[in-house]
């Protein structure tokens, strides 16, 4: 049986449909025999695991534990994601620390006790693990029908997270422009346009937090991510989103409307 998610509609009404039917649709998901595979070879892999080369080589663990990190996508990338763990995250020169995407830092941190010589691992991994996989394959599920949805849905899991990761404000802006998904996110809601991730990093926070401050009142993250905050950037990402794409429609139209006139003269 595959899950199929049910999104008739975008924007704020399809927002508000996948609230109501999210608790009931992603049970359906968890159900689905491909979870329940992936479930049972976590749960019977991961506790035995006793070095970076066993997490590498067994294509199957890798992809869950990659997809509860959201970096599915380097899975053939098997030395690099190696180097990754091996490296640490205690010296300021560990790839980790040195990449923008926070999401390889927390990968190796989450994985870094397989470098100590008794690998053992942290209580209730296997749990943590499936619980960040399952929640980013639904996601994923629902992109499949609404990619702008899925984006949503990762807002509100992931700036509450970045939040709660970062002990000061800058140290939280400077880790969202590290997070792509977070800095479409929020590059779309403030309506800053595609050319302004050529800008210097310093610059981009700079005005970013500006932008913020102008649209909700505050740049402070703790503040964004509470609960009435947060709603409300997430309805504000939903129509600049959707106002992007009928921007773009009424593009394309125009441009096809302009080759058509050209074609009969």
């Amino acid at each position: 049986m595959s899950f199929q998610p049910v999104i008739p509609i975008s924007g704020l009404a399809g927002w508000a449909l996948l609230n109501r039917t999210k608790a009931r649709q992603e049970a359906s998901f968890n159900a689905t025999p491909r979870l329940a595979r992936d479930e049972a070879h976590l749960r019977a892999t991961l506790p035995k695991l006793r070095s970076v080369q066993d997490l590498v080589e067994d294509r199957r663990l890798l992809r869950v534990a990659l997809g509860a990190f959201g970096l599915q996508d380097d899975l053939d990338n098997r030395a690099f994601i190696r180097k990754i763990v091996e490296d640490g995250t205690t010296e300021r020169g560990a790839l980790a620390n040195r990449l923008a995407d926070k999401r390889y830092l927390a990968f190796a941190r989450a994985f870094e006790y397989l470098t100590r010589p008794s690998a053992t691992p942290p209580e209730r991994q296997v749990d943590q693990i499936l619980s960040q996989y399952r929640t980013r394959e639904f996601e994923i599920a629902i992109g499949t029908q609404d990619q702008t949805l899925r984006l949503a849905m990762s807002l509100q899991r992931e700036l509450p997270q970045l939040a709660e990761n970062y002990s000061s404000d800058s140290a939280r802006w400077f880790a969202l422009l590290g997070n792509p998904p977070l800095r479409e996110i929020v590059q779309t809601t403030l309506g800053l346009p595609v050319e302004f991730g050529k800008l210097d990093i310093d610059t981009q926070v700079t005005r970013m937090r500006r932008a913020a401050e102008k649209r909700f009142g505050t740049s402070d993250i703790q503040q964004l991510s509470q609960p009435d905050a947060l709603s409300a950037l997430t309805r504000r990402f939903l129509v600049m989103a959707e106002l992007r794409e009928t921007q773009i429609s009424l593009s394309g139209a125009a441009t096809a409307l302009v080759l058509l006139q050209d074609a009969r003269r």
